[in-house]
């Protein structure tokens, strides 16, 4: 067998071990599996076989993706409910968030939003999705990007 190639069927063991891994609390729910890297290199096998994997683990209801962030085991009374519900974008959570700010009126008329820095580290999120959110609310004419300065509420 060449250094490239992959057993026929190599995914199922794969998947096998980490349902495993799962079974035994050695990866506790609420917990993130590590990286696709990591898990490639430990398998020995390229991302595609251990996606696959994923997915079937995925589509048992084990674990579920979250964007941004990676893949998590699903808690013990969700497991093998099937796939989890895509939940929205975070980013549109937090554009709601800060949409609800602005239409409550606790976000006046040209008044700063967080920075992005901010909104990272109070959502867990990466700074792309932040900036997401705002563009979001850009498009919306809600705010306004300053050079330099930061975010703002329009019509102030």
């Amino acid at each position: 067998m060449s250094p490239r190639s992959t057993a026929w069927g190599a995914y199922t063991k794969i998947a096998s071990a980490l349902r495993e891994r799962i079974r035994s609390g050695a990866v506790r729910p609420g917990e993130l599996l590590p990286s696709e890297a990591a898990l490639s290199a430990e398998f020995g096998v390229v991302r595609n076989t251990l996606r696959r994997a994923l997915a079937q683990l995925e589509s048992e209801g084990l674990i579920e993706s979250l964007p941004g962030r990676g893949r998590v085991v699903r808690p013990a009374d969700e497991q093998g409910a099937g796939p989890a519900r895509p939940k929205p974008p975070q980013y549109r959570q937090i554009a709601a968030d800060l949409r609800s700010a602005i239409e409550s009126g606790e976000l006046a008329a040209g008044a700063a939003l967080p920075s992005e820095a901010t909104l990272t580290a109070r959502y867990g999120v990466s700074r792309g999705t932040a900036r997401q959110a705002l563009a979001d609310l850009c498009g919306a004419g809600l705010v306004e990007s300053v050079q330099g300065k930061g975010w703002f509420v329009c019509g102030g």
